[in-house]
């Protein structure tokens, strides 16, 4: 099955747009029960993974893709052969907005279970992944050794 053009550019920029809210609410709204409650739900990331597996399967319309991808001597060039089809290209975008917005909603959670500041971290994962990731680790450890054991002295104190 083929993904014409219009179509494949109308998913891709629905997939930008959907995951937006998440952030918004995660960045702007961190403490309110509705972003609890939005992001408590893992929707979101059933509807990522449909669309993901839709695109995916729809990705390679000759067999020849999939022998690529599995090639254990797979070069970068080759790799980005593949990549230059926009089809592939719109795949592998899901696959980075799915994951980034579930490690947000994890940095997101470890913020509200332990009073860490994560709107930095979040706002970073939105648009470097791993460098939101990298900023809340150290984030929670500079908490954890300053913050923390200040609030664990007024609580035993």
């Amino acid at each position: 099955m083929t993904v014409d053009a219009p179509l494949l550019d109308l998913l891709f920029s629905g997939a930008n747009l959907f995951v937006l809210p998440f952030w918004t609410l995660m960045v702007l709204v961190p403490n309110t029960k509705l972003t609890r409650t939005v992001m408590g739900s893992l929707l979101p990331f059933a509807a990522l993974a449909g669309l993901y597996l839709f695109l995916f399967v729809t990705s390679f319309n000759n067999v020849q893709g999939i022998e690529a991808l599995s090639d254990p001597n797979l070069s970068l060039s080759d790799l980005a052969a593949i990549f230059a089809n926009p089809h592939v290209t719109a795949t592998g975008w899901v696959h980075f907005l799915a994951f980034d917005l579930f490690v947000g909603r994890w940095i997101y959670w470890q913020g509200q279970e332990s009073g860490v500041f994560t709107r930095h971290s979040l706002a970073l994962c939105l648009f470097a992944g791993p460098l939101g990731l990298l900023s809340h680790l150290l984030t929670d450890a500079v908490w954890q050794r300053f913050a923390g054991n200040q609030v664990e002295e007024v609580v035993s104190g």
